[in-house]
């Protein structure tokens, strides 16, 4: 595949999107009904729901519905409120237009109700859904890519074929010149020393150590770990080998930095997503689970999603495709129809890691191509945003 055959939609900030999704946005769950109804007539239209569900005031959720909704992948912008919640919704609204971006705000409570704001959302957007469809796209290199790589519904199987094969599809688009983020924190305990020894700047090292550190402590003080009864049933017996077998989906390029949610890498390179909030616990857990940490990836930029499951993860995601890899042979036999690219050929000795690593590389260009992962196909949208604390210091940060 050539740089030449990707295309994507341009955008005033200089980026590019391989999707040009209009968004229909609730901030507070009492607009989530409106919103879900607005979108309804265009599901065979590229129209998502997704929002905030607090009313209670929430740094995090702004920056994250602003990352959101100024994306690459996002081409307008329908927001929805209810009228008396807290979200600074004005202020969302001129970050979106700010950005070059169509974007309407309907207030259910001054719009005359809930029959009123959804024929006015609806009218909205589809005019932009006939603009969109109009809009011009450019050529498109490898290289302007955000790759974000995840691991969900694990098993023994995950840390020997499909998440290291995510790891050698990095590579190759870190030495192209993307961007590649990596996470989560919780899941990489035990492995914080070996990543210290990969920075690209040595002045990063205490940085990797404190994030793994923090996490450690933060789940200690919850009484609780990334590792579920999924896991142990498919043969993990620790989460030392949990992290092990995650720690390899980021492949073995130089790292670069260190990113917080809702932050753009400043740089091409390989970067670690700090999941886990500053402080004492609030709010619940950091990861609740694997689609809010999917958000978070897209949040950072990530124009596509690698998704690595054992047992079978059947989850997909609003804006930016979801890349599905089977790590396990018999897993992929099962539920083929919602998998991408089988990974357990590695385990029956028909395919190299070298060779599932550059399906997941030349799948993931071909999105820029007009391809479509199979949860795109199955209509999957999931979306999980809430509350979390606000960024706090910045773990340092190097291109």
């Amino acid at each position: 595949m050539t740089a030449a055959t990707m295309t994507g939609w341009p955008r005033a900030d200089g980026r590019k999107g391989i999707r040009n999704v209009v968004l229909v946005a609730y901030l507070v769950e009492c607009a989530h009904h409106v919103c879900t109804r607005i979108a309804r007539p265009f599901d065979e239209s590229d129209v998502q729901v997704i929002g905030f569900s607090g009313c209670f005031p929430s740094d995090y959720g702004q920056e994250m519905l602003a990352a959101l909704c100024t994306h690459p992948n996002v081409g307008a912008v329908q927001l929805v409120s209810l009228g008396c919640e807290n979200f600074r919704k004005l202020e969302l609204a001129e970050a979106v237009r700010a950005s070059g971006r169509p974007v309407n705000l309907v207030t259910i409570q001054s719009t005359g109700g809930t029959a009123a704001a959804i024929e006015a959302g609806r009218t909205w957007v589809a005019e932009q859904v006939d603009a969109l469809q109009e809009a011009p796209r450019v050529a498109m290199d490898p290289s302007e890519l955000v790759i974000g790589t995840i691991c969900g519904g694990s098993d023994a199987t995950s840390g020997l074929t499909g998440n290291p094969a995510a790891g050698r599809a990095f590579d190759r688009f870190v030495a192209e010149g993307a961007t590649c983020i990596f996470e989560e924190t919780g899941e990489l305990i035990g492995c914080e020393h070996i990543m210290a020894d990969r920075v690209s700047d040595p002045a990063l090292r205490p940085g990797i150590l404190a994030t793994v550190e923090k996490a450690a402590r933060y789940y200690a003080q919850m009484g609780y770990g990334s590792f579920s009864n999924g896991n142990a049933l498919g043969g993990l017996s620790t989460i030392e080998e949990k992290s092990l077998g995650a720690y390899a989906k980021s492949g073995s390029s130089p790292i670069s930095g260190i990113i917080k949610p809702a932050q753009q890498a400043p740089g091409a390179g390989l970067y670690l997503l700090d999941v886990v909030p500053e402080g004492a616990p609030r709010f619940g857990f950091p990861n609740i689970n694997d689609t809010a940490e999917i958000i978070e990836l897209i949040a950072c930029g990530a124009h596509a999603v690698i998704f690595v499951t054992g047992r079978g993860s059947v989850v997909g995601s609003a804006i930016s495709p979801v890349l599905k890899v089977c790590a396990n042979p018999e897993t992929y036999d099962r539920m083929a129809a919602d998998m991408d690219v089988n990974a357990g050929r590695i385990l029956r000795g028909e395919a190299t890691l070298d060779e599932v690593g550059d399906e997941i590389h030349d799948r993931i260009v071909a999105l820029g191509q007009g391809g479509r992962t199979r949860s795109e196909i199955l209509g999957h949208t999931e979306f999980v945003l809430t509350y979390k604390t606000a960024r706090g210091p910045e773990p340092g940060c190097h291109v």
